[in-house]
């Protein structure tokens, strides 16, 4: 019977195909770093490319729904093949997919002048075609725990085509389909990463044989992610409002009161381990903030982006750095300047949250994007060997020597 490890090893190709997650990963990287990049220019009143939106609306659509679409991608290429037993894509199929990605990332780029219908269609290829793939995936592998995920990922393809409707009828940067988007996300944060996080963090703490683990999932669990669901629900819906603002306040205190109880206080000498917390932290920090300038506490510029830059930046960074490690053979532990990257992330969205505090200092933005190039930048860099070479063997284990 063919396993999967069987199926990556038969592929006698270029060793970035072999397996979902290194050429997504991999663009994933870049990606982030280059289109910050041209958000800088943007920033400037400079228009280098001829983009298919409004500056704006380009520079949120490039990471929700351009760099994320890889991420999700890479992500869910490697770990469906685990959920269901089934065979991964790899190889020229696994090429296609990417070529989907890229004329993506090509029509919002330079599609300026392109029917809209046009750069719609090339740019949704990868999201249907990741819904096609993971529906067959569910059904023929009876894999019914995973159905949830199967529709966060309609509702986010759902949302980038209600991004281009509304992006081709005028401003798109607060619409529905962003908001639906960045919902869908942050939800399957809340699923995936309440799977991974305590999982992980078990493992970890078990091998050093701590006392206190993380609490299983429980019925508590499913409590906070119903509260979250409906705060996003309220979110989409209706994003300023004493209504959304309670649900957020509520649902963040719930979500930190969660991952309270993952102890990531624990986990200090592996950043490994402890950025997945920091980026569940993020994300209940996200509500927090964002519910209180929905009540007008707070200004509303850049409340979003501790779920931007915070909880999914640093969520989906450390979920790249790790399983890149582990399915290329190597330990699962964090170097120090894979740790600076997520310092640097970490750092970029204080600086985006506090330009919002500080109006009119522009040097906090740049000062935010630059630190978000160098931790994506960097991934690319230190992690291009690891995802564009063969896995590394085990090492045969020794012979007892002769007496």
């Amino acid at each position: 019977m063919t396993t999967t490890a069987r199926q990556s090893r038969d592929w006698t190709g270029p060793a970035v195909l072999s397996y979902g997650f290194r050429p997504f990963f991999l663009f994933s990287g870049l990606w982030a770093a280059f289109a910050m990049g041209i958000w800088v220019f943007l920033l400037t009143g400079r228009d280098p490319l001829p983009i298919a939106f409004a500056p704006t609306d380009w520079h949120v659509h490039a990471f929700v729904f351009g760099y994320l679409s890889a991420v999700i991608a890479g992500f869910l290429l490697t770990a469906v093949p685990n959920w269901t037993g089934r065979l991964p894509v790899v190889g020229w199929p696994l090429a296609g997919l990417v070529g989907l990605w890229l004329l993506g990332r090509l029509a919002v780029l330079i599609g300026g002048g392109w029917p809209a219908w046009v750069v719609a269609a090339l740019d949704l290829g990868l999201p249907m075609a990741l819904i096609a793939f993971l529906t067959r995936e569910i059904i023929t592998g009876r894999n019914w725990r995973n159905l949830p995920v199967l529709g966060l990922m309609a509702l986010f393809a759902m949302a980038n085509g209600l991004f281009h409707l509304e992006a081709s009828q005028g401003p798109a940067q607060d619409g529905y389909g962003l908001r639906l988007g960045l919902a869908a996300v942050l939800m399957l944060i809340a699923l995936i990463g309440g799977r991974i996080v305590p999982s992980f963090t078990r493992n970890w703490l078990a091998k050093r044989n701590a006392t206190r683990l993380p609490v299983a999932f429980n019925r508590a669990d499913g409590a906070v992610l119903g509260l979250t669901g409906v705060a996003l629900l309220a979110f989409v819906i209706a994003p300023y409002g004493v209504v959304t603002g309670t649900l957020c306040l509520t649902a963040g205190l719930a979500n930190i009161w969660r991952v309270a109880r993952w102890h990531g206080w624990q986990t200090g000498p592996e950043p490994l381990v402890w950025v997945l917390h920091a980026a569940y932290a993020l994300l209940a920090l996200g509500f927090l903030i964002v519910g209180a300038s929905a009540l007008d506490l707070v200004p509303q510029s850049g409340a979003r982006h501790v779920w931007l830059a915070g909880a999914v930046g640093l969520m989906t960074l450390a979920v790249m750095t790790r399983a890149s490690l582990g399915h290329a053979g190597l330990p699962l532990t964090a170097s120090r300047p894979v740790t600076m990257l997520y310092l640097a992330l970490i750092g970029a969205t204080l600086a985006r949250l506090l330009a919002g505090f500080a109006t009119g200092q522009v040097w906090l933005m740049h000062l935010s994007a630059a630190l978000w190039i160098v931790a994506f930048g960097g991934f690319s860099v230190i992690y291009w060997p690891i995802l564009t070479r063969p896995k590394r063997a085990p090492k045969p284990a020794s012979r007892p020597q002769p007496a």
